[in-house]
């Protein structure tokens, strides 16, 4: 080990980011030239070219590909170690961006009361909520969001999680719909609805399906929706029934009492409870200000979505 140099690992992480050596220059305050000679130097100390020419471009190799996003890890790990630690967290001078990802249901509840909370404690502080296409852990891996609100999955054993809440999917339908007219809601009556299900895959098929399959039933699901907002507003439109989770009505409570033309009922099938988590990077575990709004967040959720 005497013979590698650590401080390659910044230059590497860097280069392999911008694929151009005056870019990784420029992001560095080196001159070309002593970039140049660094990239030489990674070659060396890898064994590998790292970063070819294509026309008038550089394009990474494929072990520079492969090993681009641990290099990222590694280097963000190793600021992380070395990061000066401060005395106690002065929020009100805090200046900070944190990102948070979630899906449109919890943004719909939760967006609000923790740009209250966050405002009134740390007024400079500044928060980005991002879409959630997908589960995908590596915008946690390379630092891009701070938080992600969801259920854990196993892609990703080194993230950190914290339970939320636990949730249940309830159904909705409008009011008057023909579901409610004659007593209880069975499950052929139930199945012989048409449906609207929320889905950012675009699948028509769901936990519900699962369900009612077992019980020798299929239901109709007729139109598909990217989030549980859209969902509840064609069921109120509509004769479509749907199912959300229940944490999605929290803020239409007071709709819901004044007859916002909504109606809440029990699914006549059993579907698996949901547990919905707060999860980080591991890499963040020590850092006082992440703590806080890690901590914020779990208060907020406990206050406003707790089932």
């Amino acid at each position: 080990m005497e013979n590698v140099d650590f401080n390659l690992l910044t230059a590497l992480d860097v280069l392999l980011d911008e694929a151009s050596v005056t870019g990784a220059a420029r992001r560095l305050g080196l001159s070309p030239s002593a970039m140049s000679r660094t990239l030489t130097r990674l070659r060396s100390t890898t064994g590998d070219p790292l970063l070819v020419r294509a026309g008038r471009h550089l394009v990474p190799t494929p072990y520079a590909v492969d090993i681009r996003e641990r290099v990222h890890v590694l280097t963000q790990d190793v600021q992380d170690v070395l990061r000066p630690r401060h005395g106690e967290l002065d929020l009100k001078a805090l200046d900070r961006t944190f990102t948070l990802r979630a899906n449109e249901g919890f943004l719909n509840v939760a967006a609000a009361p923790l740009v209250t909370a966050i405002m009134k404690e740390a007024p400079r502080v500044r928060l980005r909520f991002a879409p959630k296409p997908d589960k995908d852990a590596l915008p946690l891996r390379e630092g891009r969001i701070d938080l992600e609100i969801g259920v854990r999955g196993a892609s990703a054993p080194e993230v950190r999680s914290r339970l939320l809440f636990r949730d249940t999917f309830v159904g909705v339908a409008r009011i008057g719909h023909s579901l409610f007219v004659d007593g209880d809601i069975s499950v052929a009556r139930y199945a012989a609805c048409r449906h609207v299900v929320a889905s950012r895959r675009g699948t028509f098929r769901g936990p519900v399906d699962d369900a009612l399959e077992q019980l020798g039933y299929q239901r109709t699901v007729s139109v598909v929706v990217p989030g549980f907002p859209d969902a509840l507003e064609i069921a109120r439109q509509s004769d479509l029934v749907t199912n959300v989770p229940r944490s999605c009505l929290a803020n239409l409570a007071d709709d819901l009492a004044r007859g916002a033309n909504l109606r809440l009922f029990q699914l006549p099938v059993k579907t698996s409870g949901i547990a919905i988590s707060v999860m980080w990077h591991p890499r963040m575990d020590a850092d006082p200000a992440h703590r806080w709004f890690r901590d914020t967040v779990r208060a907020v959720c406990r206050e406003f979505l707790a089932c």
